[in-house]
C-alpha cells in the first residue's frame, strides 16, 4: 500500500526566522493513487499579527482565527496522521521550515519532519519536466487542464487538493484509449494520437477495502480454482 499525503500550509508571513507562524494546515490522503477522504484541516491561532501582504494572498484574519486552535493543541494528531506517509508538496522548504519551527517551539525534543515521513516536492519535480517554464501551481493547472477557477484565494486545503489533481497528472494520471469513431480533440499536445487523459475528477474515487466477508469468498473462491487444476478457463 502506497500512502502519500498532499499538504499545504499558510502563514501569517514569509519567514519563521522572523517569528512568522502557521495558521492553516491542510492535508488530502491519497492511498494507491486513489483519494480517500480521510482530510485533516486546522485552522490556527498564532499570537501574533497577520502581515497585510500575507492576509491579501490568502484572506485569512486575526479575528477569524481569534478561537482557533494553536498548533501545540493539534501536533499529536497531525504526526500521528503523517506518520510513515510520504508527504507531497509544492515548494517543500517552505512548508517543511514552518512545520520543523511549530515543532520546536512546543517542545525541542521533538525531531524534524524527516524523522516522520518522507518528502517530495512537487516543484522540483516541475522544474525538471519543464526547464525555463513557469512552475506555479497555477502554471501547472493551465498545462494540465485542471479547473481552479474556484481558487480565488489561496487555502491549505483548497490548494492540496489542487496539488493532488495535479501530482496525479504530473506522475501520469489517468489515460483512457481512443476506440474508432470517438472523437481524438483532446489528444495530447505532444501528438499522442488515441490517447487522452480523464478529467482529473476521476482520481477523487473513494477507496473501499474488502471487509472479512469478502476476503473470505475470494479466499474460497481462489481455492476452488486453484483445486479445478487448470479445468477452469474463466472466473468471474
Amino acid at each position: 500500500m502506497t500512502r502519500q499525503i498532499i499538504l499545504d500550509t499558510e502563514t501569517t508571513g514569509l519567514d519563521p526566522k522572523d517569528g512568522h507562524r502557521i495558521i492553516e494546515v491542510g492535508c488530502v490522503e491519497m492511498i494507491n493513487r486513489r483519494l480517500t477522504g480521510n482530510n485533516f484541516h486546522h485552522y490556527l491561532q498564532p499570537d501574533r499579527a497577520i502581515d497585510a501582504e500575507a492576509e491579501a494572498v490568502h484572506g485569512i484574519s486575526s479575528a477569524f482565527l481569534a478561537d482557533k486552535p494553536r498548533f501545540e493543541n493539534i501536533v499529536e494528531d497531525l504526526l500521528a496522521y503523517l506518520r510513515g506517509a510520504e508527504l507531497i508538496i509544492h515548494n517543500a522548504p517552505f512548508d517543511i521550515g514552518f512545520l520543523n519551527h511549530e515543532l520546536q517551539l512546543v517542545d525541542p525534543a521533538y525531531q524534524p519532519m524527516s524523522a516522520y515521513c518522507s518528502v517530495t516536492d512537487t516543484l522540483v519535480m516541475a522544474r525538471q519536466l519543464f526547464p525555463g517554464q513557469r512552475a506555479s501551481l497555477d502554471a501547472l493547472c493551465k498545462r494540465y487542464e485542471i479547473n481552479n477557477a474556484h481558487r480565488t484565494l489561496h487555502g491549505a486545503l483548497l490548494d492540496a487538493e489542487i496539488l493532488a489533481d495535479v501530482y496525479l497528472a504530473m506522475t501520469g494520471g489517468q489515460v483512457s484509449l481512443l476506440l474508432g469513431g470517438e472523437d481524438d480533440s483532446n489528444r495530447d499536445a505532444d501528438g499522442g494520437a488515441g490517447i487522452r487523459r480523464i478529467t482529473a475528477d476521476v482520481s477523487r474515487l473513494r477507496v473501499i477495502a474488502a471487509d472479512d466477508t469478502e476476503l473470505a469468498a475470494h479466499a474460497e473462491r481462489v481455492a476452488a480454482i486453484t483445486k479445478s487444476a487448470g479445468k477452469c478457463l474463466f472466473a468471474g
